[in-house]
């Protein structure tokens, strides 16, 4: 019988990022160069793929910075899928595993994916592999646990910190989650902040009707994917019915893929930024983008 191996902290994880910085590289005796990933969308949600350096406004603690390139994004991505693995997935496990098997197909070979189930504790299912055969599998085994509870914060926490001793700048994580209790006691404070000095993108969709947050862990679980999606350069949508899980993880895949790297000049200083915001010039386009810049 298969049994996946415990997630536990320090387990050599690797995953990747919308909103990572890349390391610096000199322009001049003044400046060095950074790279901001950034996906662009209209207004329906497509992916542009049409923009240049001139198209890019970029500002760090509200300065504005010189935009050197921009072009699509051609280093690999590392993503972490995080599915709801709880009692309380019972009813939507069907379409969840149909949302993960759409994002692996449309993810294609060049990338690595690893599943991670968080009911009852945080699980590797499938470790970051390429194998797109392999991945449809372990989402065709995708199943909630008996009696189980969700522990996704646990989950975002302990992978954030494994990511810590990676150097691939890419990094992503996705959350597929019902609305329902949290069992993990965490702050969101400190969730948002294991995710952004990782420079991981966190794109999280949550499944059923809004639920009253008079519960302090539930409260700390919206509060953390909130605060973390805008933080990190993702995304953070309620969708009320699962049979949107499917085409969201599928656009959401597309997105990822069609990212640009934005190339700007920062001046040399001895204290850096620490905030960011990518934005374009057409008003009737949508960016993601990190908001923080990991210190």
């Amino acid at each position: 019988m298969y049994s996946p191996p415990s997630l536990r902290l320090g387990l050599p994880l690797v995953m990747c990022g919308l909103g990572a910085i890349l390391a610096a590289s000199p322009v001049s005796g003044q400046s060095v160069e950074q790279t901001v990933y950034a996906g662009v969308l209209d207004r329906s949600g497509a992916v542009v793929t049409d923009l240049t350096a001139g198209d890019f406004i970029v500002r760090e603690n509200g300065v504005a910075r010189e935009v050197l390139r921009a072009a699509k994004a051609t280093d690999s991505l590392q993503v972490a899928v995080l599915v709801d693995t709880s009692a309380q997935a019972s009813g939507a496990i069907g379409d969840i595993r149909r949302g993960v098997q759409e994002f692996i197909r449309a993810m294609g070979d060049g990338h690595e994916i690893a599943l991670v189930g968080f009911g009852e504790r945080p699980t590797v299912l499938v470790d970051y592999t390429r194998d797109r055969d392999r991945l449809l599998a372990g989402a065709d085994r995708l199943f909630p646990q008996p009696s189980s509870g969700s522990y996704l914060l646990d989950a975002l926490v302990e992978v954030s910190q494994g990511l810590q001793k990676r150097e691939e700048a890419r990094r992503v994580v996705v959350v597929l989650t019902l609305q329902g209790p949290e069992y993990s006691e965490r702050y969101h404070r400190y969730v948002v902040d294991a995710l952004a000095g990782a420079g991981v993108a966190l794109h999280a969709f949550v499944v059923g009707s809004p639920v009253e947050l008079a519960d302090d862990d539930l409260r700390e679980r919206r509060m953390a994917l909130d605060l973390g999606a805008s933080t990190t350069g993702g995304r953070q949508e309620d969708l009320l019915s699962t049979s949107s899980v499917p085409p969201k993880m599928r656009q959401l895949a597309e997105e990822l893929i069609g990212q640009y790297a934005v190339v700007y000049a920062r001046p040399q200083a001895l204290i850096p930024p620490d905030s960011i915001a990518v934005s374009v010039r057409r008003a009737d386009l949508v960016v993601h983008a990190p908001t923080a810049l990991p210190q």
